[in-house]
């Protein structure tokens, strides 16, 4: 059985998506639920890392609180590292951790690459 991760909100359709698709293939699940519990900036850069990704491109852009922050004129990383450690909500998601990779579930299925 695989163990995976899933940063999560239970709020969001894709994010209870994505859960029931690892639920279906009957993966071992450690459910992370982000708003709740905070991720570090070690994490976060971990993700960035497995994702290959720049941190921008795992903020959700169009929430109120990125502009709210004036996100978008923001240059340096490690701001925008910390304006997710700040506020969660900024973090895309769902984003599921299997085999050394990760994966942002959107559409869900994205995440059965890693599995």
């Amino acid at each position: 059985m695989t163990q995976v991760s899933i940063i999560h909100n239970s709020r969001c359709s894709k994010s209870r998506q994505t859960l029931a698709l690892l639920e279906e293939k009957a993966c071992d699940i450690q459910v992370i639920e982000y708003l709740k519990t905070p991720l570090t900036k070690v994490e976060i850069r971990s993700i960035l890392d497995k994702l290959g990704l720049a941190p921008r491109e795992l903020m959700r852009s169009k929430e109120e609180e990125y502009k709210a922050q004036n996100l978008a004129a923001v240059t340096d990383d490690e701001a925008l590292i910390q304006a997710m450690v700040d506020t969660p909500k900024l973090i895309e998601r769902p984003i599921v951790l299997a085999n050394g990779k990760a994966a942002i579930g959107r559409p869900p299925e994205n995440v059965l690459a890693i599995l």
